[in-house]
C-alpha cells in the first residue's frame, strides 16, 4: 500500500511538472500576441507598428481611418519621380516651382540632380523642391502642357501607383500634401492635399524599403549639406527632430499642416535585420515626437522580452 501511494504521488508530481513545461513551450494566445502594448496611450488619432521580418502587427490604433497626410505625401512623389527618371537626371527649379508655400532657399533656374533634390526635399520637407520635381517630370509626352496640366499628370501617376500597390485608402490631390481650399459644396474652409491611413503609409514604406532602399538614406541624418549643379551650397536640417535618438534609424518623414496636425513615419532596425515601421497620423506638431518616443521604447522592451 505504501509503495502504491508513493508511486501515485510521483505520478501526480510528474504530471503537474509536465503541464508546466508544456505551458512554457506553448505560444501565447493570439489575442495577447497581437497587442504587445495593451496599456499604450497616444495623442495621435491613428498609429501602426509593424515588424517587417516577422510580418506581425505590434500595435494598431485606428489604422484604417483615412486622415490627411500633409508632407508624408512627398514619399509617394519621390517614388513616382524615381520611376519616371534616372536619378542622375537634371531638374531645373522654375519660377513656377518657387510659388509653392514655404521658402527652402532654392533659387530660380537653379539646377539639381534628381537624386539630390529628392533627398533635400524629403529631409527638409521642401514644397518648392518637390514642386520643381513634379513640373520637370509630369506630362513628359505633352510639350505644350500648362503648369496645371503638368502637375495634374504627375499627381495622376501618384494615384495610379497607390492603386498598383493596393493602397485602397490613399488618394492624392497634389504632390506636396499642402492643404487646399474646400471646393463648393464641401464643409470646412480647408481640406488636406492628400489622404491615407496609418496602415497604408506603413505598406508604402515597406515597398520602398524593399525596392528603393536608397531613397531614404539621407533622412537618417540630422543635418547635411547639398550642392546644386550651380555650385550653390544648401544646409539641410532634418524636420524629424528626434532622428538622432532613434536606434538604427533607416528612414523618416514628417508632415504637418493645420488640417492634418502632426504626422511622422519612421523605419528603425534595432536588431540589424529586423526593420520596424512606425506610422503616426493626426497627432500635434510636438506630440508626434512624444508618440514616436513612446512607441520606440515599447518596441525595444518587447524585443528584449521576446
Amino acid at each position: 500500500m505504501i509503495l502504491s501511494m508513493a508511486l501515485a504521488f510521483l505520478f501526480i508530481v510528474s504530471f503537474i511538472f509536465g503541464l508546466e513545461v508544456e505551458r512554457r513551450d506553448r505560444s501565447v494566445p493570439s489575442e495577447t500576441a497581437s497587442q504587445p502594448f495593451p496599456t499604450m496611450v497616444l495623442g495621435a488619432k491613428a498609429a501602426y507598428v509593424y515588424d517587417t521580418r516577422t510580418k506581425v502587427v505590434l500595435f494598431a490604433k485606428n489604422e484604417n481611418i483615412r486622415l490627411p497626410l500633409a508632407s508624408l505625401t512627398k514619399i509617394m512623389s519621390a517614388l513616382v519621380a524615381e520611376d519616371s527618371s534616372p536619378l542622375y537626371g537634371i531638374v531645373t527649379v522654375s519660377e513656377e516651382a518657387l510659388k509653392a508655400e514655404g521658402d527652402s532657399g532654392l533659387h530660380r533656374n537653379e539646377k539639381w540632380t534628381l537624386k539630390d533634390l529628392l533627398g533635400f526635399s524629403l529631409l527638409t520637407s521642401s514644397n518648392d523642391g518637390m514642386r520643381a520635381v513634379a513640373l520637370s517630370l509630369g506630362a513628359l509626352s505633352k510639350a505644350d502642357a500648362t503648369s496645371e496640366e503638368i502637375i495634374n499628370d504627375f499627381v495622376g501617376e501618384m494615384n495610379r501607383k497607390a492603386g498598383e500597390l493596393g493602397l485602397k485608402n490613399t488618394y492624392f490631390w497634389n504632390e506636396t500634401g499642402l492643404d487646399l481650399p474646400a471646393q463648393a459644396g464641401e464643409s470646412g474652409v480647408m481640406k488636406g492635399g492628400a489622404y491615407g491611413t496609418a496602415r497604408d503609409m506603413s505598406a508604402l514604406l515597406e515597398y520602398i524599403l524593399t525596392h528603393h532602399p536608397e531613397m531614404f538614406e539621407v533622412t537618417r541624418k540630422t543635418i547635411t549639406t547639398f550642392q546644386s549643379l550651380d555650385d550653390r551650397q544648401h544646409v539641410a536640417t532634418n524636420t524629424n527632430s528626434i532622428a538622432a535618438e532613434i536606434p538604427g534609424l533607416v528612414a523618416s518623414k514628417t508632415g504637418f499642416t493645420d488640417t492634418a496636425g502632426g504626422n511622422l513615419i519612421i523605419i528603425f532596425d534595432p536588431e540589424l535585420g529586423r526593420p520596424i515601421i512606425i506610422s503616426i497620423l493626426g497627432s500635434t506638431e510636438g506630440g508626434r515626437f512624444e508618440d514616436a518616443r513612446a512607441l520606440v521604447s515599447a518596441v525595444m522592451e518587447y524585443l528584449k522580452n521576446n
